[in-house]
């Protein structure tokens, strides 16, 4: 992994304090680059009184790293990626990108939703190009890059199809082209693949380790499926139930070059046990 981060160990606490056993966490050292977190929280307003959402939150993602946050449903996890891609602000602490503060939405981010949300009048390609005609940069520089993508993740003759010729898979396939198009340094991904089928999923899932090897973007995904997470992370972060904290930080020492095979694997299944062992403790599985 990319920055080397030191294992320490840090005792759980919080909902799930019945488990006494020590958590192995990994904690990243702090750097002016990457993403960096520090005493960040949110609580939502209502009539009804304030709503916590996430308890204040300090860990750093390095360049390059391929960084999991996964939790159970309502922890928490999507606010945490909006308030880091500038969507929303914190209630208190600050974040930092590359040592700047993060304020309002900035254009370094690609991000990545559940559903491919292609424009369906828009042809494959043009759907790719939408961040760059969105931000008027000049399309014939990037016209080149949007049919390499194209073509990196197996979409070369797609290119003038619309989005329902395309199956689910493909059409999220189009969406990660979308969101590195512009070649931003870091991409987002809030449970992109929640609405694939389980063998289209684990395809997905070789494709984009595959990408992130190829372009060495920085990636933070989210989901609240233990295995992907631990297949792709290079560090996993586990949250507890709402209102969201850290539970652990897990490095994931399967390397870089990945093939489904490591998920039979002894040490893949140590990890994901270990990670479940968590949602066990707290009483909350998804």
């Amino acid at each position: 992994m990319k920055g080397g981060p030191a294992l320490s160990i840090a005792a759980n606490n919080g909902a799930g304090a019945r488990d006494s056993h020590l958590r192995v966490v990994s904690e990243a050292p702090a750097h002016t680059s990457g993403i960096r977190l520090s005493g960040v929280s949110k609580t939502y307003r209502s009539r009804d009184g304030d709503v916590p959402s996430l308890r204040p939150l300090d860990f750093q993602i390095n360049d390059g790293e391929f960084f999991v946050v996964v939790g159970p449903s309502g922890c928490g996890k999507s606010t945490l990626l909006k308030m880091i891609s500038g969507l929303l602000p914190p209630s208190t602490g600050e974040i930092l990108v590359d040592g700047e503060k993060v304020t309002k939405p900035h254009g370094n981010a690609g991000i990545v939703f559940q559903n491919a949300l292609l424009l369906p009048w828009r042809t494959v390609l043009s759907n790719v190009m939408l961040p760059i005609d969105m931000k008027r940069l000049p399309r014939a520089e990037y016209l080149p890059r949007a049919k390499k993508l194209l073509e990196m993740v197996g979409l070369a003759g797609f290119e003038n199809k619309l989005p329902w010729q395309l199956s689910g898979g493909m059409q999220q396939r189009a969406s990660i082209c979308r969101a590195l198009v512009h070649d931003p340094k870091i991409m987002m991904m809030d449970e992109p693949f929640g609405a694939l089928d389980a063998m289209t999923r684990e395809r997905m899932n070789y494709e984009l380790r595959r990408i992130q090897r190829e372009t060495g973007k920085t990636i933070l995904l989210i989901t609240h499926s233990i295995p992907e997470a631990v297949f792709l992370a290079d560090r996993v972060l586990v949250m507890t139930e709402r209102p969201g904290s850290i539970a652990a930080i897990y490095d994931v020492p399967l390397g870089h070059d990945r093939s489904l095979d490591v998920m039979t694997s002894p040490a893949f299944a140590d990890l994901v046990q270990r990670i479940r062992k968590h949602f066990f403790t707290q009483g909350a599985l998804d």
